[in-house]
């Protein structure tokens, strides 16, 4: 299975981060996807994915927390960044009016930026939403059809919200929130409604680990490691056989990411 939410680089990892890439291999996870939220951390996760080549992947893009930062010469570095044969997306870009840490017309322009460099470079997108899902979906429908693929990652929203992206022919990433007993209700029955060729899987380590581990453990820190546990809830609530559910979620993520299976 392939985790395609991992925000390797922070530095809750700083202390262990070869033991967290051990213990997410030991458990099963057969590829990493490392999130890129800003230029600097878009440097570090392709540099630490070079030096795990056909485990560990990298997105290159600037998050809405970060859009006030975003220029022409962001634009140039990301390009950059994109030619890396590591790197396998753009993003973690989008929309974020809840915390609004950059202003509103910053992260619409930065976000779109983005998709129009997608588009250029033909590579899938990573998109964040939060919030501000109309917004979302006006900037992003225009630019669809000439995007390869693109991905809303960590859903946790409404099942209108969630037609409106199926609609528009979205992957759909799901996070241990599906774990949690009071904010994960709804997603837990929305989840059966996305197809299984649309379904992604993610921890969003090291955040959002899920509420039901047991037995639970002493960090509330989250990792890739703890992924199987998510896709195990994730079929519980479809109704799906666990196995069959991650051969489905492992060859969808391959195929957007266009990541060859290692022998």
């Amino acid at each position: 299975m392939i985790d395609i939410g991992v925000n390797l680089t922070s530095s809750q990892f700083d202390v262990d981060r070869p033991e967290v890439v051990a213990r997410a291999r030991a458990a099963g996870v057969t590829a990493l996807i490392l999130t890129g939220t800003n230029l600097e951390e878009s440097r570090a996760v392709a540099d630490y994915a070079a030096g795990q080549p056909g485990f560990c992947h990298a997105t290159a893009g600037i998050h809405p927390h970060d859009a006030n930062t975003f220029d022409d010469q962001s634009l140039r570095e990301l390009e950059r960044l994109a030619a890396l044969p590591q790197v396998v997306a753009i993003g973690e870009c989008g929309l974020d009016y809840n915390r609004d840490f950059s202003p509103r017309p910053q992260q619409d322009a930065a976000f779109e930026a983005q998709l129009s460099l997608a588009a250029e470079l033909q590579l899938p997108v990573f998109m964040h939403c939060r919030d501000a899902h109309q917004r979302f979906i006006e900037i992003l429908a225009p630019w669809r059809d000439r995007l390869p693929a693109a991905v809303l990652h960590c859903f946790t929203g409404t099942e209108a919200e969630l037609h409106d992206c199926l609609a528009l022919d979205l992957h759909i990433g799901i996070t241990g929130w599906i774990c949690d007993e009071r904010r994960g209700r709804e997603l837990q029955q929305l989840v059966r409604q996305i197809p299984a060729e649309r379904l992604m899987v993610e921890t969003d380590s090291p955040y959002l680990i899920p509420r039901d581990l047991l037995p639970r453990p002493a960090s509330r820190r989250n990792e890739p490691a703890y992924l199987p546990h998510i896709v195990r809830r994730i079929a519980e609530c479809r109704g799906d056989d666990p196995h069959a559910l991650i051969a489905a979620v492992t060859a969808t993520s391959r195929a957007f990411f266009r990541i060859e299976e290692q022998s």
